[in-house]
């Protein structure tokens, strides 16, 4: 995003860099995330996404991975988490999986998902993914329908993609049914992203759809 400062070390780089420093305490990623450089608030949320799945290993009642679900959104709020790509390699963990595990409401994701903040809301969204790979397609939509009419092409592309995978991964025809209801009041963006693995005729039957609002 415009003012934010890399210095041009690659994604794989970093992630090398990152399993030989696996176990740097809360306070250490913390510096990390406060860093002006994109990449060292990249390494410093993919350190706490490695700490997140080997602690998910452990007994439900262990409580590394509520400690560090906390951290990240203390450190979304803080906004520290302010990029797309740092969302997308964070969100699913840190928090759609965390509320997997403990078996708790959509609350969070609407909470993130009213939020003036362009992160939260893409957090939200991105979030679903790990629901998504657990088979439940209901969340990615009651977050979608929070976010259909969001302004941020960010955001458009999320939900598209988050739809798209849903038809993919979960029920083609539950996205279709989606859809049917939907595509009248899509971003042009979400609803390509949506229906790119759809055959040509349906693409542009949902296209065609009449403009709502």
């Amino acid at each position: 995003m415009e003012g934010d400062a890399f210095i041009g070390v690659r994604v794989p780089v970093t992630r090398t860099i990152v399993s030989r420093h696996r176990d740097l305490s809360l306070g250490e990623c913390g510096v990390l995330l406060s860093s002006p450089v994109h990449e060292d608030r990249l390494a410093g949320l993919l350190v706490l996404v490695d700490q997140f799945l080997r602690a998910a290993k452990r007994p439900a009642d262990d409580p590394r991975c509520a400690e560090l679900h906390l951290f990240y959104l203390d450190a979304l709020r803080a906004g520290q988490v302010d990029n797309w790509d740092l969302v997308d390699s964070s969100a699913e963990y840190l928090v759609g999986q965390q509320l997997i595990r403990t078996d708790a409401s959509l609350e969070l994701l609407t909470r993130l998902a009213l939020s003036d903040s362009l992160w939260e809301r893409r957090v939200a969204i991105v979030a679903t993914f790990a629901f998504i790979k657990s088979g439940l397609a209901e969340p990615t939509f009651e977050v979608s329908d929070l976010l259909l009419q969001d302004g941020e092409d960010l955001i458009h592309k999320a939900v598209g993609w988050m739809l798209r995978e849903v038809g993919k991964r979960v029920s083609r025809e539950a996205l279709l049914a989606f859809l049917e209801e939907n595509a009248g009041r899509m971003p042009r963006t979400a609803l390509s992203y949506a229906t790119e693995h759809l055959s040509a005729d349906e693409r542009a039957r949902f296209r065609a759809a009449p403009r709502i609002g």
